[in-house]
């Protein structure tokens, strides 16, 4: 009876080195640089390689009025991971749970939409981080896998942004600023404009100059300054000090369609 011959060939034991992945967004915030978020309402994994080779420190990850699911944010962090990007995701409203479970799952910051003052932001703080910083749930999460050092290395690492959307809490920038812990404190033009009775209309000098003013407050706090950014604004915000740029590549693309395409 005729065998086949097998041989097995024996390696060793399998030692693969434990990746390490960089937050670029993290490195910009503690080196006082600036950094871009780009973002996309059709954001995929596969968009996140193709803007892993620009210079942008992050992908802003949209649940709060965008399609993002619980199940997409290990594959579309991961993704980002592999170029050194963060991925921070918009929650659709405060809850210690929604926190902790973005970042269990990947997410490298966490951004919360309609701040309704210091007393939410130091709550956010405390959800993002671990004790004794913190509040955080203890899990240990998809970057934990194989690591002895999570818990350490997540104890400042996650990135909190909190998003100003009223003419009220414009007024009490100094209080929210004052957060400890508080990474980024972000103004939304849109939402911005609607709550001063000029929805549709963030270009409205009126809204243009509550922006800049609050850039500049918040700038002057040393707290990091973010907003949405266009080209024809990238210059000023900069000047008065905005750290944090939100770039929708969506009206990118229409631009390019409008200058490229023959009708």
């Amino acid at each position: 009876m005729k065998t086949d011959a097998v041989t097995i060939l024996h390696v060793g034991p399998i030692d693969p080195p434990i990746p390490r992945p960089s937050n670029r967004l993290r490195d910009a915030l503690d080196a006082g640089e600036v950094a871009t978020l780009l973002a996309s309402h059709a954001m995929s994994s596969d968009m996140v390689d193709l803007l892993g080779p620009t210079p942008a420190a992050g992908v802003w990850l949209e649940a709060e009025s965008g399609p993002l699911t619980w199940d997409r944010i290990g594959d579309l962090s991961r993704a980002a991971e592999l170029w050194g990007l963060a991925a921070v995701v918009r929650i659709p409203a405060f809850a210690p749970w929604r926190v902790g479970r973005a970042l269990a799952l990947g997410a490298h910051g966490v951004v919360l939409p309609q701040v309704a003052g210091a007393e939410e932001a130091a709550e956010l703080v405390a959800a993002a981080r671990f004790s004794p910083l913190g509040t955080r749930g203890v899990t240990r999460g998809r970057r934990a896998y194989g690591r002895d050092d999570y818990f350490e290395a997540e104890a400042r690492s996650p990135v909190t942004i909190v998003q100003v959307e009223s003419a009220g809490v414009l007024e009490h920038l100094d209080e929210l600023c004052a957060v400890d812990g508080l990474d980024v404190v972000f103004i939304a033009p849109n939402d911005l404009a609607d709550s001063m009775g000029l929805i549709g209309r963030p270009t409205h000098p009126d809204v243009v100059a509550a922006i800049d003013d609050g850039i500049a407050r918040i700038s002057a706090t040393g707290t990091a300054a973010g907003t949405l950014a266009t080209p024809e604004r990238v210059d000023r915000l900069l000047e008065l000090g905005a750290t944090v740029l939100y770039m929708s590549i969506d009206p990118w693309i229409h631009e390019a369609a409008d200058r490229l395409v023959p009708r």
